[in-house]
């Protein structure tokens, strides 16, 4: 499957595609979650809140993959350290997703307009270490 410009895949039912993320008709799949290679699929009815956060070294920016808090998971984006701008995804789990999309607006509305999740704002304020 490719990507154009915009992120929007070409396959059936795709409304957003990276090279990590990808927003279907009914979840959100995350490539590169699990270890080795795995991906994780969230369904947007699982989706409790959105949290988008501004990440500087460290508080997400320098992790490549994984945590250095238990309570979230970065998923792996070797493009992490060049971003801005995190996602944190409450699914009603201890662990809580942290993504960084080519395109955290899109990722955003993609789930917006597909789930009843509630988006937390004021993150900065609030922004874990990664």
């Amino acid at each position: 499957m490719t990507a154009d410009r915009n992120g929007v895949g070409d396959g059936p039912g795709v409304l957003y595609h990276d090279r990590w993320i990808e927003c279907t008709a009914d979840a959100i799949r995350i490539r590169g979650y699990y270890f080795p290679w795995g991906t994780k699929r969230i369904p947007y009815s699982s989706i409790r809140s959105i949290r988008r956060v501004t990440m500087t070294a460290l508080r997400g920016q320098g992790r490549i993959w994984g945590t250095a808090n238990p309570r979230y998971w970065a998923s792996l984006d070797p493009s992490r350290p060049a971003k801005s701008i995190a996602l944190i995804l409450d699914i009603g789990s201890l662990v809580r997703p942290f993504i960084t999309p080519d395109d955290p607006g899109k990722v955003e509305a993609a789930i917006r307009a597909h789930s009843t999740a509630e988006v937390v704002t004021g993150g900065d304020r609030r922004r874990p270490i990664v």
